[in-house]
């Protein structure tokens, strides 16, 4: 599969086929495996091959096929799939981290992720440096001698500010530092961050993997030895496991990805130019758009601008409101990547933890709203959004 398209390793990848030669990758619905003897037992408890499974919470069939097709897409050499997108960044975080560690992370991240890096990695002993991940002097100024590891997202959430992971990874390599990239907003069809210097790459498969509004997944990325040396004692001892069922659904949302997120792209930057000059826009943030402060990086590090665009009313949370009301086809919802188009108001929803001032130093502003773009007429989403617009009076 090494040399074939992405769009072939969507299809094809990982899969196993039983002795009955389905065609569609099979539901092994089970918690546990039957051996031949007690003898076979104690040899797979030993020495568990890739091919062999002993408890669903340590592996499993459909998941292996799930964890073996998002490695050979993304270029990774394993995966562990989790039972959620944050399982995902705990457990690749939690596994690498001990007391006394440092990391530095980007303060531009989803509240969850926020949650973990300020409030519970402390908690056990574990430095935090925040940074304006946007900044390189910034990171390189904090990253010491002793830095673990660094985490960002490549595209944050909401207001999809970008990180240059080149540039971060070259800082972290100097003193030996993992690099750990939430890539979600990016997807893995727009952009290679192990070709940019990531060591380890998660996703929220809840997002566009899934793409259809159903499970909860995620995975971990990385090298064979992080993976099962590093990751997998952490996760199968701790319960993180996918469930069978959602994995299968995970890989039949693969088949389909390239072709929703590239047909989202192309109504993402539609509809942010339909908004870009609108009177009662203030902001519009669509990194594939010219009036993203960053979009040459963004072209450099990824193929187009993704599926989220983040825009800011007239009119404060008032407007906001009035505008999310007023939408008839795009949904009120917290997802994203969903083939249905959302929208949602993150200063009270994803990030109303945050106070006042964390949510100014964000960029969160009362009128912000971030859209997650679908698979929806373009037009209609367009007239759509303009329509909801007339309803910001103030």
């Amino acid at each position: 599969m090494h040399d074939l398209k992405a769009r072939t390793k969507l299809v094809h990848g990982g899969v196993r086929r039983s002795q009955y030669g389905e065609m569609s990758e099979a539901i092994f619905l089970t918690q546990g495996f039957v051996y031949p003897s007690a003898e076979a037992a104690e040899a797979r408890f030993l020495d568990a091959s890739r091919e062999e499974f002993i408890y669903a919470r340590y592996g499993n069939p459909t998941v292996a096929m799930f964890e073996d097709r998002i490695a050979g897409l993304e270029g990774a050499e394993d995966a562990f799939a989790t039972a959620s997108g944050m399982a995902a960044v705990n457990g690749a975080l939690m596994s690498m981290l001990k007391a006394g560690d440092h990391i530095v992370s980007a303060r531009a991240l989803f509240g969850s992720c926020l949650y973990i890096v300020e409030n519970i990695l402390p908690r056990f002993g574990i430095e935090v440096t925040f940074v304006d991940g946007k900044d390189l002097d910034a990171w390189a100024e904090a990253v010491r001698d002793d830095t673990k590891l660094v985490f960002l997202e490549s595209l944050s959430n909401p207001t999809l500010e970008i990180v240059d992971i080149a540039g971060v990874s070259a800082i972290a390599k100097r003193v030996g530092a993992q690099v750990v990239v939430d890539n979600v907003f990016a997807t893995p069809i727009f952009q290679r961050s192990f070709e940019l210097g990531a060591d380890v790459v998660i996703y929220s498969a809840t997002k566009h993997i899934d793409g259809q509004g159903r499970c909860l997944g995620g995975v971990v990325l990385g090298s064979q030895d992080y993976i099962r040396g590093t990751l997998e004692p952490y996760l199968k001892h701790t319960g993180g496991a996918l469930s069978p069922f959602n994995a299968w659904v995970m890989l039949k949302g693969m088949e389909t990805l390239d072709l929703r997120c590239r047909a989202q792209a192309e109504s993402a930057l539609a509809l942010a130019e339909a908004l870009a000059a609108h009177p009662k826009v203030t902001k519009c943030l669509y990194p594939g758009h010219s009036d993203h402060p960053q979009q040459a990086l963004a072209m450099r590090q990824m193929e187009a601008g993704g599926t989220v665009l983040s825009f800011e009313v007239t009119g404060g949370q008032a407007g906001a409101f009035a505008f999310l009301n007023a939408l008839e086809i795009v949904l009120i919802s917290n997802n994203l990547g969903d083939s249905k188009s959302i929208a949602t108001h993150p200063a009270t929803t994803t990030h109303q933890r945050l106070d006042d001032a964390q949510k100014a130093l964000l960029g969160i502003t009362p009128g912000l709203i971030r859209l997650s773009v679908g698979l929806e007429d373009r037009g209609d989403l367009i007239e759509d959004v303009k329509k909801a617009l007339t309803a910001v009076t103030v």
